[in-house]
């Protein structure tokens, strides 16, 4: 990861940049945990920041670098030994734009009017596509090769042309801009929609596949970091008494706040529950007491603090809906974890 200079940073003060322009500058290309570290580090040593908050904001926004000081603002009083949330609210992108998907924005196989048919269909057989469309100059859509248009000619006995073999009317086309969800109903209806970038060029097109796809990897660890927490909800709260959370709870919690519910708790407290390696030593003991409360003599006690740390570090990470999905030894552990714990609350 290259660093731009103090100096190259402070001379962009005031500035306004593209976040991709803005990452480029660091020669990367997406917001992962450790870029935004080293991005926010940089940034500071420069005594600069951004606004919009370049960790959070949506992947096509601008993005201004002013003085640290210019986002200074009063906040109310907050109890200083409530760490904070990994997960706090607006940390998540607030809209999903049909920009943000790579396939959107990265260009598309098409072919000119007036291409021979064979053309279309030995690049859509060759690429694997269901759909190519006809462009002239990248912007001027004419129509949309599909096998459903291909069997409709056959059908209808027309001269195999290209232009017989198009769809040409009612085309799913949208602007990069344009929120996901509200593009989904002609997505699913036409199994795929094209996109027209800022210059109004067609920039790519999303398909039904891919929408499959972004969605297992980038909803299934949510889906299943709630499953864990769930699990062990139920898991400790029907081993562990009141005490034991409150033990936990008056390490960062005022007094009014400490429920003894584990429902309460945030999940690191989870981890102070049952790690008996803690600096702390009164909860380290406390621990020893909740692990053997829990009544699983046969399970590993290490390995499991061990994997639930994990998943605490992966949580913690999955703040942005990035291009890149989650790394596969990441799910790994969180299927595992998941499946380990059903198998403890059974």
């Amino acid at each position: 990861m290259k660093k731009p200079t103090t100096a190259e940073l402070i001379a962009l003060k005031g500035a306004e940049l593209a976040l991709s322009e803005l990452l480029a500058l660091y020669e990367v290309r997406v917001r992962q945990t450790g870029v935004i570290r080293e991005i926010n580090e940089s940034l500071a040593a420069a005594g600069l920041t951004t606004l919009p908050d370049f960790s959070t904001c949506p992947t096509l926004a601008r993005v201004r670098l002013v003085p640290v000081a210019a986002t200074t603002t009063v906040t109310p009083e907050e109890d200083p030994a409530v760490p904070a949330d990994p997960l706090p609210p607006g940390a998540l992108p607030q809209r999903l734009l049909l920009g943000d998907l790579p396939s959107a924005v990265v260009g598309l196989q098409c072919v000119p009017p007036g291409a021979e048919l064979s053309q279309a269909t030995y690049l859509m057989r060759y690429e694997g596509y269901n759909q190519i469309p006809v462009v002239s100059n990248m912007t001027e859509l004419h129509g949309v090769v599909t096998w459903k248009s291909i069997a409709l000619m056959y059908e209808n006995g027309w001269d195999e042309t290209l232009e017989n073999a198009m769809q040409q009317e009612s085309l799913p086309v949208f602007d990069s801009r344009e929120d996901l969800f509200s593009c989904l109903p002609m997505l699913v209806d036409q199994g795929y929609v094209l996109v027209r970038g800022h210059d109004g060029r067609i920039s790519g097109i999303v398909t039904y596949q891919e929408i499959v796809r972004r969605f297992q990897n980038t909803a299934r660890p949510f889906f299943l970091l709630g499953e864990i927490e769930s699990l062990l909800r139920r898991w400790l709260g029907s081993r562990l008494d009141a005490e034991a959370v409150i033990a936990v709870q008056a390490t960062n919690r005022r007094q009014e706040h400490r429920t003894g519910r584990v429902e309460d708790l945030m999940f690191g407290d989870y981890v102070m529950l049952l790690d008996g390696q803690q600096r702390r030593t009164a909860l380290a003991q406390r621990a020893d007491a909740n692990w053997a409360a829990l009544g699983r003599s046969g399970l590993d006690r290490g390995q499991f603090v061990h994997h639930l740390q994990r998943v605490q570090a992966i949580r913690n990470r999955i703040a942005h809906f990035d291009d890149d999905p989650l790394p596969p030894e990441d799910m790994r552990d969180l299927t595992s974890f998941a499946r380990q714990l059903r198998d403890c609350v059974r």
